[in-house]
């Protein structure tokens, strides 16, 4: 289990402004005024601390990056527009032509587009790798390869990557550590204790936790996120303020959240075990998960994600989802109300039947994020609906 740990206190005071209000206001403005000329200088030249742009920089947006760097035991961070922005900002901040990236072969169906379609263009190669699979990682490895990249739990298999041995991996070939903390979220584990360089989150899921807006973030070492800081204040996929001050409410209530989320997957996963309409199921706390015992070391909670394949392929698939009465269709997670997505058909369409299936990606996979609605009520629709 993890041993990162920070008061409850901490989690929901982290980084508060001095100011009288007891919320801290938000600052809805695209730039900054200075008292005099000099001021001014002073702060483009990076001699006085101050903001000059939200582009660059604002109080809100910097709270919100505050309090996360304090939950994953970062030393800085910078706040995005999106998930995917923080991703796409990682890879062209510190990759170029001639460059080799190494992933593993289970990722978000967007980021497999970025690497597959985008960053050849730009003259940076790729390899996929078995994750469960060590002396693949190690045969892959190349002289010009600088970043491994990362999911755990994987979108939306959930196979579980030993962290600590990603970490000895990278050290060992001088690699930049890279880790999308997505779908554990900095309350189930947190990838920095385990030699990240670099951890990466779509804030609009668990961190967001309603629905309601778009957010992303990268946090890491200092120097790292300096880098990251001026390639971003270029090209602009800054988080909006607003976005920001809603993150940040949110991210005090993420402890409790996500030990609702993840006991009522973990009572559902329990209950559908075994279902004579399932072939498999995976969660992470489940003991019958391949990677189980790295889970139980690593992360302290199974998540909010149950996953299963349904016997039938396609029509039954679908069939499930036309048959639910309660659970939300919907392109998204993390989310207060329980959500079933058929990734074949959504978020992963853009593979090949063949990379689906080398990453476990079936016609019949289901993709079931957990709401806090009560567990027998969760589990009842997804019971009629089978």
């Amino acid at each position: 289990m993890s041993t990162h740990r920070i008061t409850q206190a901490i989690r929901i005071r982290a980084d508060q402004t001095p100011e009288k209000e007891h919320s801290t206001p938000l600052f809805l403005t695209s730039s900054f005024t200075y008292d005099d000329a000099e001021e001014m200088r002073a702060v483009f030249a990076d001699e006085k601390e101050g903001n000059i742009y939200s582009r660059f920089s604002n109080p809100t947006v910097q709270e919100f990056t505050d309090r996360l760097c304090a939950l994953e035991g970062a030393e800085a961070g910078f706040a995005t527009a999106s998930g995917m922005s923080a991703i796409v900002a990682t890879f062209l901040t510190f990759l170029k032509k001639g460059d080799h990236l190494l992933s593993c072969n289970a990722i978000f169906g967007s980021t497999h587009t970025i690497i597959t379609k985008y960053l050849p263009k730009y003259g940076i190669d790729y390899t996929y790798v078995n994750a469960a699979d060590p002396a693949a990682w190690e045969a892959a490895v190349r002289p010009n390869t600088k970043m491994l990249y990362l999911e755990t739990p994987t979108n939306p298999g959930l196979d579980i990557i030993d962290l600590q041995a990603a970490g000895e991996f990278a050290r060992r070939h001088q690699l930049l550590y890279n880790v999308d903390n997505c779908f554990a979220t900095p309350i189930g584990q947190t990838p920095i204790q385990y030699g990240a360089d670099l951890v990466v989150h779509s804030a609009t899921k668990w961190i967001d936790g309603q629905g309601r807006v778009l957010g992303g973030a990268i946090l890491g070492k200092k120097e790292l996120i300096k880098e990251i800081y001026l390639f971003c204040r270029s090209t602009g996929p800054s988080l909006s303020p607003f976005n920001a001050w809603v993150l940040s409410r949110s991210l005090e209530t993420l402890d409790v959240r996500m030990e609702r989320h993840s006991s009522n997957a973990l009572h559902i996963a329990t209950a559908l075990e075994g279902h004579h309409s399932i072939s498999w199921l995976k969660y992470p706390f489940l003991p019958s998960h391949p990677q189980y015992d790295i889970a139980r070391r690593q992360m302290n909670n199974g998540g909010g994600i149950v996953c299963f394949e349904l016997k039938g392929g396609l029509e039954s698939g679908r069939n499930f989802l036309n048959n639910l009465k309660m659970l939300s269709l919907t392109a998204n997670l993390g989310d207060t109300r329980s959500i079933a997505s058929h990734p074949a058909s959504t978020t992963h369409a853009k593979l090949t039947p063949e990379e689906r299936a080398a990453v476990g990606i079936s016609d019949g996979l289901i993709r079931i994020s957990v709401g806090l609605e009560h567990r027998d009520d969760i589990l009842q629709d997804i019971l009629q609906a089978l």
